[in-house]
């Protein structure tokens, strides 16, 4: 493959000034298969509720490569011994780390691609590029699989504090203009260290620990799991459920050649091949969003008016409740729509529907946050931490819904 040597600058609403930094990264990003992410957005339908939020993985995956070069620099200043070969294996993994989301990213994860998550789709797309780049992102998938013998490099990827959740928190606060989730990355970035073959924070950076683990909380709760938007997206997941289903009942449905092909076809991890990879590669938002345009003409009630709800933003009401939803107030609300609309209980399912959303904001048993004190002790920051709050933020919140069509549906 031709190699580009012109280093790119790019310019980044949140960073300023991104350097792309090696000519192999940015053949990388030239490859079609990351141009794609062009065309995914970040956060799904929330823009639904948050008008500004329309920003893509791209951006995404650029702040992440230009966060995950500051902690390298960070460490290498502090003494951690990082070799060129595994800085540039680091920033590819964090730059591919998102490639395989699909259209829409976490709300259609499971719908096209039946029980494969989007990390196992990114591994495919990165041993699929590794063979065009003739080997060279070798190091960088044994990083994101999590078998490099230096760990702590593994948890810059991925951990709890890893450059993943430092870009996603400060970007999606940004683009939604909810100021509570905005971290201070510069700042925690600049106290990382490695103690043991971990990260560690130091000390000093305990309160801005505290500051984005709160901030984490509050952005699922009014960002991330805002019940209009889960709504939203579980509207989009019934209209592809159901678009699915008209077409392996033979109807004849409008899609795109990608979509159609993830429609009739049940694809799962172990019939997820190169085939298979190249079409989902072709497959992004737009795909979706025509196709639904154009099913709100669709001669099917349940796929036009579904259609209609996304497109027109005429959404079921959701009632959020701390415990489980009354089974009896469910079926009030399903037979009273099946009544007045003249459905099938099957048909009625896709408008009046229960769910559940749950929050953790930090959790003590999946690589904890350690704090390094000045003698050398290392103490879990739920632990370290004077903030009560904080040992809640460990315990699953379980908030409950009920939707179903308004009135004037």
């Amino acid at each position: 493959m031709k190699q580009n040597s012109k280093l790119k600058i790019i310019n980044d609403p949140i960073y300023g000034f991104i350097t792309i930094p090696s000519p192999l990264i940015f053949d990388i990003i030239e490859h079609p298969f990351f141009q794609r992410l062009r065309r995914v957005s970040q956060m799904g339908l929330s823009y639904l509720v948050y008008p500004g939020a329309h920003h893509t993985r791209f951006h995404h995956a650029l702040g992440c490569i230009h966060l995950m070069d500051k902690a390298i620099k960070v460490l290498r200043f502090k003494g951690v011994k990082i070799s060129e070969d595994e800085e540039e294996a680091l920033l590819i993994a964090i730059l591919l780390h998102d490639i395989g989301h699909g259209p829409f990213s976490h709300a259609l994860e499971h719908s096209l691609v039946g029980g494969v998550n989007h990390e196992e789709i990114s591994l495919k797309f990165m041993h699929q590029l590794n063979d065009e780049f003739n080997g060279k992102i070798s190091l960088a998938i044994e990083i994101f699989t999590d078998q490099y013998p230096k760990k702590f490099l593994c948890q810059l990827l991925s951990s709890q504090l890893d450059m993943d959740r430092l870009d996603y928190l400060r970007r999606d606060s940004f683009y939604t203009g909810v100021a509570e989730g905005n971290v201070n990355s510069e700042r925690l970035i600049s106290m990382l260290n490695v103690r043991n073959d971990e990260i560690v924070i130091e000390e000093k950076g305990i309160y801005s620990v505290e500051k984005f683990l709160v901030a984490r909380r509050l952005m699922y709760w009014q960002v991330y799991l805002h019940k209009t938007g889960l709504c939203a997206e579980q509207v989009l997941i019934k209209a592809i459920k159901r678009a699915k289903y008209l077409v392996q009942q033979g109807e004849d449905i409008f899609g795109s050649q990608a979509l159609l092909f993830f429609l009739k076809n049940d694809i799962e991890l172990d019939n997820f091949n190169k085939k298979e990879l190249e079409t989902f590669a072709k497959l992004d938002d737009f795909d979706v969003i025509y196709a639904i345009k154009m099913w709100m003409n669709a001669d099917d009630i349940v796929l036009k008016n579904l259609s209609q709800m996304l497109i027109n933003r005429q959404l079921p009401k959701i009632k959020l409740k701390d415990k489980p939803i009354n089974n009896a107030k469910y079926h009030v609300e399903l037979e009273s729509f099946m009544k007045d609309h003249d459905m099938t209980a099957e048909e009625a399912n896709y408008f009046v529907f229960t769910g559940e959303a749950n929050n953790l904001a930090y959790t003590t048993s999946d690589q904890p946050i350690k704090i390094l004190y000045k003698n050398g002790k290392l103490k879990d920051v739920s632990k370290a931490s004077d903030q009560f709050n904080l040992k809640a933020l460990s315990k699953v919140v379980t908030k409950y819904y009920l939707c179903y069509p308004k009135n004037n549906y």
